[in-house]
C-alpha cells in the first residue's frame, strides 16, 4: 500500500520550456557547426579554376591548337625525369640530336591546389640534357617545360608525374 502511495505521489517528468530551448539550441548549433566546417574547407581547398577567365582563354584556343600542330610537325622527342633530387629534361630533334638552348623553364604545379606551384630554371648539362637540383614533395605534380631553342623555335612539354 505504501508503494502505491509513493508511486502516486511521484510526478512524471515534464517537458518544459527549458528542455525545448536546449533541443532548439542543439539542433541549430549542430547545423551552424557543420556549415562552418564546410565553409572552412571550401575556402582553404582548391578553387577548381583552371584558367582565370574561360572566355578570354577560349579566344586563343585556335592559336594554341595551331602552335601544337607546328610543334608536332618538328618531330622533336621530349622526356622528363626526376632522379635523386635532380630534374632532368631531354629534348631531341627529328634526327636524334639534342636541341640546344640557353635554359629551360619548368613550372611545377600540384593538380589539386596552387599553393605549392613554383618555377625552376634548368640549365644545359654536358650531354645535352637540361638539369636542375630540386627536391619535390611526394605526390602528383603537373610539369610544364618551356624553352626557346638556339634557332628561336619555342617548345612546350607537359606531363603529370607521381613522385614516390
Amino acid at each position: 500500500m505504501m508503494e502505491q502511495t509513493m508511486a502516486q505521489t511521484k510526478k512524471p517528468k515534464e517537458f518544459t520550456g527549458k528542455h525545448m530551448l536546449m533541443v532548439i539550441g542543439l539542433f541549430f548549433g549542430t547545423i551552424i557547426t557543420v556549415n562552418l566546417i564546410m565553409a572552412y574547407f571550401a575556402t582553404t581547398s582548391w578553387t577548381g579554376l583552371v584558367v582565370k577567365n574561360s572566355y578570354v582563354a577560349s579566344q586563343h584556343f585556335n592559336e594554341k591548337l595551331e602552335a601544337n600542330r607546328v610543334q608536332d610537325a618538328l618531330g622533336w622527342t621530349p622526356s622528363f625525369a626526376i632522379e635523386g633530387g635532380v630534374l632532368r629534361y631531354r629534348l631531341l630533334d627529328a634526327k636524334g640530336a639534342p636541341v640546344s638552348a640557353s635554359e629551360a623553364d619548368v613550372k611545377l604545379m600540384r593538380p589539386s591546389h596552387e599553393r605549392e606551384d613554383h618555377m625552376v630554371t634548368m640549365l644545359p648539362a654536358a650531354n645535352g640534357d637540361f638539369t636542375a637540383e630540386h627536391e619535390l614533395a611526394k605526390g602528383a605534380w603537373d610539369v610544364e617545360v618551356q624553352l626557346i631553342s638556339a634557332n628561336d623555335i619555342p617548345f612546350t612539354y607537359r606531363e603529370r608525374l607521381i613522385v614516390d
